[in-house]
């Protein structure tokens, strides 16, 4: 498993630990009396430069049947580096090799951190924009190579409250169990599950709304500090440039026709090699 904190398992806590859809997933994929080698490599905060330098060789060298590229490029929206067309290079040159190397391939989109925050319009629409061109971009490599995947940002999963956490950026126990019954399913479609499917109820007891506040407000502290050089500059720029050309009328058409256009040049150039 190649990704971010979603594939890490962050909001599904088991025994002190993360534990999440990956391992949930694993242990439906072999036959009765079988079991699958699995190997999760996925890292809270991952970059899409992460994943291709680091994880991606260790990857390789394991010579899986099945590769989860799940999550690549919602950390890179939230980075003043974001750059659409390098990120469909390195999700690209990732997916290639892994297909060349026999992996069948695991992808999903994902709903926008603004909107599953909550967060007013001028902070919401620059990062809706980002990952809009980040889901274009899984979903045309995900055609490229066969990839077997999931839809996670349609209404079912973002108005449900009860399949996330508290901190609204990861799932729960209840939505790391919907995400390894999905892939479930798919691979089971395509005759490459052959074990259980995933029981989708929660078996931990949901944490308590304090507990959840308390959970909330360490780990977000902590991520908030660690981010502070520059994912806060960063959306404050960003809550600039929309509110500049709201001010002077031409509200957010020419930002979106500039996403678009950067959209349809990296598109252009990574599937037309």
């Amino acid at each position: 498993m190649l990704g971010d904190s979603l594939s890490e398992g962050v909001g599904d806590r088991v025994d002190g630990a993360w534990r999440g859809w990956a391992p949930l997933l694993a242990d439906g994929l072999a036959a009765e009396g079988r079991s699958a080698a699995f190997l999760n490599l996925a890292v809270s905060g991952a970059l899409s430069g992460d994943v291709a330098n680091r994880q991606a060789p260790r990857a390789l060298a394991f010579r899986p049947h099945l590769a989860s590229v799940v999550v690549v490029g919602v950390n890179d929206t939230l980075r003043r580096t974001f750059d659409i067309a390098f990120l469909a290079r390195r999700l690209d040159g990732v997916l290639a090799d892994l297909d060349e190397a026999g992996a069948v391939l695991l992808t999903a989109c994902l709903p926008d951190a603004g909107r599953m925050l909550g967060l007013p319009p001028p902070l919401a629409r620059p990062l809706a924009r980002r990952q809009r061109s980040v889901n274009a971009v899984v979903h045309a490599l995900s055609a490229r190579y066969g990839a077997v995947h999931l839809h996670l940002a349609d209404d079912t999963w973002t108005e449900d409250r009860a399949l996330w956490s508290a901190d609204r950026l990861h799932p729960g126990e209840r939505g790391h169990r919907a995400v390894a019954v999905g892939f479930h399913r798919l691979l089971a479609d395509r005759g490459l599950a052959h074990g259980t499917a995933p029981e989708r109820e929660p078996r931990q007891p949901p944490p308590t709304r304090a507990e959840a506040w308390l959970r909330l407000a360490t780990a977000g502290t902590g991520w908030l500090l660690r981010r502070s050089h520059d994912l806060l500059p960063q959306l404050l720029l960003l809550a600039g440039a929309e509110l500049r050309h709201w001010a002077d009328g031409t509200g957010p058409a020419p930002l979106d026709a500039r996403a678009e256009d950067a959209l349809a040049a990296a598109l252009a150039a990574t599937m037309g090699r």
